[in-house]
């Protein structure tokens, strides 16, 4: 029997409802030996005033550190605090005893940045009708660049 459905679309953005979703694919992933039970992780970057210089926000799963967000302050840029944010998160990342760190950013943003850091190019999305690349990178622990 086929069943009929409705899609509508979500006029409500408080995250209950992507919290469902996330619930069904957890469920899935459980079943399979591979629950996400994701663990957040933030750093915040002060500066001698207590205005914010930066921020990191993470969060581990699957063994992986993803970083969502690193942002630094226009005024603060250029001190090494983005470098500072990313290593006390893979500090963060190996002693929680997770593989590697992997991240996303727009081509117009900081891919020379975490190449220089020594992150691997793992996916693109092409710039197409005016919208940029987006550029995927990890770094996996205790594995050589290359390899």
């Amino acid at each position: 029997m086929i069943m009929t459905i409705t899609i509508t679309t979500v006029a409500s953005h408080d995250g209950g409802f992507s919290d469902t979703v996330e619930e069904l694919i957890d469920a899935t992933a459980a079943k399979l030996g591979y629950p996400f039970d994701p663990v957040r992780f933030e750093l915040k970057a002060v500066d001698e005033a207590g205005g914010l210089a930066g921020g990191l926000v993470a969060h581990a799963v699957q063994g992986w550190l993803f970083l969502k967000l690193l942002g630094v302050a226009e005024a603060a840029r250029g001190q090494g605090i983005g470098r500072a944010l990313l290593a006390k998160a893979e500090d963060h990342a190996r002693s929680s005893g997770l593989v590697g760190v992997y991240l996303d950013t727009f081509e117009f943003q900081a891919p020379r940045f975490y190449e220089e850091l020594g992150y691997t190019e793992c996916g693109r999305l092409p710039a197409i009708g005016g919208a940029p690349q987006r550029i995927w990178f990890a770094k996996a622990f205790g594995v050589t660049k290359g390899a």
